[in-house]
C-alpha cells in the first residue's frame, strides 16, 4: 500500500516548514556568526588580494632595477657580476623578455624566451564559463597556463654556479623561429648548450617536445613543473573534485593524487610514462617517448574563495646518457580530455578522463562512450542523445526489469493469503514470518526476486553517475533549459543559499526526476506487502526528497537521464503488468506450485532453516530470563499451623 494522501502532505510541509525556519527565523545570535564568518571570509580574501598586488609591485620594481641595473653596467660588469651564480649560463642569464606565438586551427600558444616555456596557451574551440555579481553566465576565451604563479623550469648541473646549479626560467634563451616550430637554446659556450625545440601539427593538441643538454656532465636533470589550475567551470565545486596530477609508472596502471585534499606521491625510483596536470575537462601532459626516471606528485588545496582552483606539482627527473650530447623526446599534450585525442597518443593516457575506476570505468568507456559517439554522429542534440540512450539502456535491460515485475506480480497474487496471516499473529513478529516463508516455499516465489534485477542494473547506474561529469561533449551542451549538461541547471535563480546542499538555485530537472520517481515508486509497490518491515515502505517515498539537495548541484546531464529513465520505467510498468504479464495464469503456475513435492534446498528452504533456528534462539533466550526471574524472586514461606493435642 502507498502512504496516504493526508501523510505525504503532512512530511512535504514539515520539510517547507524546517527550510522556511532555516532561512527566516534564524535566531539573532545565529545570525551575528554568519555575518562575522562572512566578513572574516572577505576580510582573508582581501588581505590575499593586497598580498598579490603587493608581490606583483615588488616583482615590478625588482625587474625595473634589474634593467636599470644592466643598462648602467657594462656586459663585461654584468658578466663578472653573475658569473658565480650561473657558471658558464652567465651570459645567458642576461637579457629582456620577449613573447613569440605559434598557432594552428585549434590552439594559440604564447613563448617566452625567458625559460623557454610556454607562458599562454588558448584553446580556440573551447570558452570558459562563469558567473557575473547578477548570476549570469559569462563566457570568455578559455586561457591554460597564463598564471604568473606558474613554473616550468629545468635544474641543469652546471660547474661553477651556486650550488652545482641553475633553474631555466632565469635564462633568456635565443629563438629559433619557423612557421610550425620555435627552438630555444641557452648556450653556456664552449660548445655547451641547453636547447629546447616544440613543433606544431595542424588540427592537433600535440606538441613534438625536445630537449637537448650538449657538454652537461650529469646523469640526470631535474624538470620543476609547477601549475596553478585556473577556475574554467561555472561549477567549481565538481571542477575540484576532479581536478588533479595524474601519472602512469611504466610497469602498472595510471595512478593520481587525492581529489579532496593535499597529497604527495613519491615515485622518485620507479620509472614514469607520463605526468597530466588536468581539470575537470582539459589537461596538460607530458608523455615520454622512453621514460622518465622518476618524480614526486603533489597536489595543493585552495579555499573555494581562493582565485585558482589548486595547486599541482610534478618533479620529474629526466635520465641522461653517458656522452655528452643528449636528447629526450616527449609529446606535450594541450587540449580538452577528449577519449580519441588522448588515446591516439597511446600509454592509456585517456585514463585521466575520470570515467570512474574498475567495471564502473570499463562500462563508461566501452560500453556507454562508444553508444553515445555513435548516436552523435547523426543526432544534434545532445538532450535528444540522452534520451536514445536511456532507450537503448532500458531496452538492454529490459529482461531484468520484466523479472522484477514478475516477481512482484507473484507477490501480489500473494497478497491476499499473507494479510490473513497478519490477524492470526498479530502479536508474535517472528510467528508471523515464518508463516510467511512457509507461504513462500509452498508457491515457489522468491521475496527478494524484484530486488535482485534492480542489484543487476546498480553498475550502470553508478558508471553513468560519473559519465555525465566527466565527459566533454555535455560540456556547455544545452537542452531546454539547460544550458550546460555538464554542470546544474538553472530554472529559478534564487537571492539566497537553501541549506542541505540545494545553493542558491532550483534545478528543474532534478524536481522532475524526484517527482516522476515518487509517482513510479506508488504505482510498482501498491500491491506489495511491506508489514514486515513498515519503516521501508516510508523510506521509499523519503529518499527522493532526501536526494534533492544532492541533484540539485550535479550534472544536470545526469538528472535529464534520470527523468527519462522514470518516464520509461512507469510505461514499462504500465504496458508489462497490463499488457504483458497474465494474472490469471501466475494464479494458475501458483498453484501448480503448490500441488508439486518440494526439493530440498533452494533459497527459500535455507531461509527458512535461518529463521527456525532464530526463533530457537529466541524462546531458548526466553527461557533462561525466565530462569533468571524465577530465581531472583525471594521464595514464600508458607507456615504450617500447630498440630498439638488439645
Amino acid at each position: 500500500m502507498g502512504m496516504d494522501r493526508n501523510t505525504l502532505i503532512g512530511l512535504t510541509l514539515i520539510f517547507v516548514l524546517f527550510i522556511v525556519w532555516q532561512q527566516f527565523f534564524i535566531g539573532p545570535e545565529q545570525q551575528k556568526q554568519a555575518a562575522l564568518q562572512r566578513r572574516t571570509r572577505d576580510s582573508i580574501a582581501l588581505a590575499e588580494r593586497r598580498a598579490d598586488s603587493v608581490q606583483q609591485l615588488q616583482r615590478a620594481e625588482q625587474v625595473r632595477r634589474d634593467s636599470s641595473v644592466q643598462t648602467t653596467l657594462s656586459d663585461s660588469a654584468q658578466v663578472s657580476q653573475l658569473g658565480g651564480k650561473f657558471g658558464g649560463f652567465t651570459r645567458a642569464a642576461i637579457g629582456e623578455e620577449q613573447l613569440q606565438t605559434l598557432e594552428n586551427d585549434v590552439f594559440k600558444l604564447t613563448f617566452s624566451n625567458k625559460g623557454g616555456q610556454i607562458v599562454k596557451a588558448e584553446l580556440k574551440k573551447y570558452q570558459k564559463v562563469s558567473e557575473n555579481e547578477k548570476k549570469k553566465e559569462v563566457k570568455s576565451p578559455l586561457i591554460l597556463f597564463d598564471n604568473p604563479k606558474n613554473k616550468f623550469a629545468y635544474a641543469l648541473p652546471v660547474s661553477g654556479a651556486a650550488g652545482g646549479v641553475v633553474s631555466t626560467d632565469n635564462l633568456y634563451f635565443t629563438a629559433n623561429q619557423t612557421a610550425n616550430s620555435i627552438t630555444f637554446r641557452a648556450d653556456a659556450g664552449n660548445g655547451q648548450y641547453f636547447e629546447q625545440k616544440y613543433t606544431i601539427t595542424p588540427g592537433k593538441y600535440t606538441i613534438d617536445y625536445t630537449v637537448q643538454a650538449q657538454g652537461l656532465n650529469a646523469s640526470e636533470i631535474k624538470l620543476n613543473w609547477n601549475t596553478h589550475l585556473n577556475k574554467l567551470e561555472k561549477n567549481t565545486h565538481y571542477e575540484r573534485q576532479y581536478s588533479t596530477v595524474y601519472f602512469k609508472p611504466t610497469d602498472s596502471r595510471y595512478s593520481y593524487c587525492s581529489y579532496t585534499s593535499d597529497d604527495t606521491e613519491n615515485y622518485s625510483t620507479q620509472p614514469l610514462k607520463w605526468i597530466s596536470h588536468a581539470n575537470q575537462f582539459f589537461n596538460t601532459s607530458l608523455v615520454a617517448k622512453s621514460q622518465f626516471k622518476g618524480g614526486v606528485l603533489t597536489t595543493q588545496q585552495f579555499r573555494e574563495e581562493a582565485p585558482d582552483l589548486k595547486r599541482v606539482q610534478s618533479e620529474v627527473v629526466l635520465p641522461l646518457n653517458s656522452d655528452n650530447n643528449y636528447t629526450f623526446g616527449m609529446d606535450f599534450y594541450v587540449g580538452p580530455n577528449e577519449f580519441r585525442s588522448l588515446r591516439a597518443l597511446g600509454s592509456e593516457l585517456e585514463d585521466v578522463i575520470p570515467f570512474g575506476w574498475g567495471i564502473f570505468g570499463t562500462i563508461n568507456r566501452w560500453v556507454i562512450r562508444p553508444i553515445f559517439d555513435f548516436l552523435s554522429t547523426f543526432i544534434g542534440s545532445k538532450g535528444i542523445v540522452i534520451l536514445m540512450l536511456t532507450l537503448i539502456v532500458k531496452l538492454l535491460l529490459y529482461p531484468l526489469s520484466y523479472r522484477m515485475l514478475y516477481s512482484q506480480a507473484k507477490m501480489g497474487a500473494l497478497k491476499p493469503q499473507l494479510e490473513g496471516l497478519k490477524d492470526k499473529f498479530k502479536d508474535d513478529p517472528q510467528a508471523l514470518q515464518m508463516e510467511q516463508m512457509k507461504i513462500y516455499r509452498e508457491f515457489g516465489v522468491n521475496p527478494l526476486g524484484g530486488c535482485l534485477p534492480m542489484l543487476a542494473q546498480m553498475p550502470i547506474w553508478f558508471a553513468l553517475y560519473r559519465f555525465f561529469p566527466a565527459a566533454i561533449e555535455f560540456r556547455q551542451a544545452g537542452f531546454l533549459w539547460a544550458t550546460d549538461l555538464s554542470s546544474y541547471d538553472v530554472f529559478v535563480q534564487l537571492p539566497f543559499e537553501i541549506p542541505l546542499g540545494f545553493g542558491s538555485h532550483i534545478s528543474l530537472f532534478t524536481l522532475l526526476w524526484a517527482v516522476t520517481t515518487l509517482i513510479y515508486t506508488y504505482y510498482s509497490t501498491r500491491h506489495m506487502d511491506m508489514s514486515a518491515n513498515p519503516a521501508m515502505k516510508y523510506m521509499q517515498y523519503i529518499m527522493p526528497v532526501m536526494f534533492l539537495g544532492f541533484f540539485n548541484s550535479f550534472a544536470s546531464g545526469l538528472t535529464c537521464y534520470l527523468l527519462f529513465s522514470n518516464i520509461i520505467n512507469i510505461g514499462q510498468t504500465i504496458v508489462t503488468k497490463n499488457f504483458i504479464i497474465d494474472e490469471k495464469k501466475i494464479m494458475a503456475l501458483l498453484e501448480e506450485n503448490r500441488k508439486k513435492p518440494k526439493k530440498k534446498g533452494g533459497f527459500q528452504e535455507r531461509l527458512e532453516i535461518a529463521m527456525k533456528e532464530q526463533e530457537r534462539l529466541r524462546n531458548q533466550r526466553q527461557q533462561q530470563q525466565a530462569k533468571a526471574a524465577k530465581a531472583a524472586t525471594p521464595a514464600t514461606t508458607v507456615k504450617k499451623k500447630p498440630t498439638g493435642k488439645k
